[in-house]
């Protein structure tokens, strides 16, 4: 049996998918813009719609568009049929994604479309089809060739037009000053979203799980609080201000330095000059204090410096900051 070169295939594969989209850039034309424009202006949703591969593409730009600040929904035009195209209102816009511009379950919508008095576009593969001529505004890929080297897949057709889906979730972004912060808010999951969502006050341990401790107390009387609470150190604090941290290397430093110490009091071995952090910062921030100062611990105080949490590496790791 002839040895098949998949890679020799791969690579002509994109170059000629490269090619499509190189072209599309260039012969974008300022009826991108209209479409933008009035897409800027939707107050209701931009509805995708499509069938088929053209209907896969359709879906992951309505998804593209509303993780990226534009609310939208995506229809199969043939489930649109069959009672799904009562979504769309007149507030509504519409992109009709079909490389071809014939899809029959799209032309029979077109009627209703019209009727409802939303404004609607295509991204087509032609400029001369039924869905084209029929639409506010069509927007042309302009594929001459697909990868497929039968020309039936779609292929090339598909990477355009999701690129030009893209494009126009992008142009959308930047129009909106789409920021870093919204996109978190619409990725609470991803670790982007995270990052800039969660603050110290949701990870710290607080009340009666702080490990507490007086500067009269012993160091035997600190190990057992710590033990008893299962963070790892104790806080010192004296009138209910912080004073000082005792962590396990202070611990290993005493025991080092030291003969007998368990009966000494606490505030012979603490660290003072505790590191903190306000309870309302981002937990990010908290890593980046550790990261830098080489500690896996953070006192956390309020806004009038009171004590009212710690926050470890340990929790940040478990949040899926890191």
């Amino acid at each position: 049996m002839k040895k098949i070169d998949h890679l020799k295939s791969a690579r002509k594969t994109i170059k000629i998918e490269s090619k499509g989209l190189e072209n599309l850039s260039k012969t974008l034309s300022s009826e991108f813009n209209e479409v933008c424009d009035k897409l800027l202006k939707t107050k209701g949703k931009i509805i995708t719609l499509g069938i088929g591969k053209s209907g896969h593409i359709a879906r992951k730009v309505s998804a593209t568009l509303s993780s990226t600040g534009s609310h939208s929904s995506f229809i199969n035009a043939g489930e649109a049929l069959h009672g799904d195209i009562g979504e769309i209102n007149k507030s509504d816009k519409v992109i009709i994604f079909s490389h071809s511009g014939q899809s029959e379950e799209v032309i029979n919508l077109i009627p209703y479309l019209k009727s409802v008095g939303c404004d609607f576009f295509s991204i087509t593969g032609s400029r001369s089809s039924f869905i084209a001529k029929n639409v506010m505004i069509n927007l042309d890929t302009g594929i001459s060739e697909e990868a497929c080297p039968l020309d039936l897949a779609p292929t090339t057709s598909t990477t355009a037009a999701l690129a030009l889906g893209d494009a126009i979730a992008v142009a959308l972004l930047e129009a909106k000053n789409f920021g870093s912060e919204d996109f978190a808010k619409s990725h609470p999951g991803g670790k982007l979203g995270k990052r800039l969502i969660i603050t110290v006050e949701d990870l710290m341990a607080k009340g009666d799980e702080l490990p507490l401790v007086s500067k009269e107390n012993t160091l035997s009387e600190t190990l057992i609080e710590i033990s008893s609470k299962g963070l790892g150190v104790a806080l010192v604090v004296d009138k209910k201000k912080l004073i000082g941290i005792f962590t396990d290397g202070d611990l290993r430093r005493t025991l080092n330095n030291e003969k007998d110490p368990l009966e000494k009091k606490i505030s012979t071995f603490m660290t003072s000059k505790t590191k903190t952090i306000l309870v309302h910062s981002l937990a990010i921030d908290a890593l980046e204090i550790m990261q830098v100062n080489k500690i896996y611990s953070l006192a956390v105080l309020d806004k009038n410096k009171a004590l009212v949490g710690i926050i470890r590496m340990h929790d940040l790791i478990e949040s899926g900051l890191i």
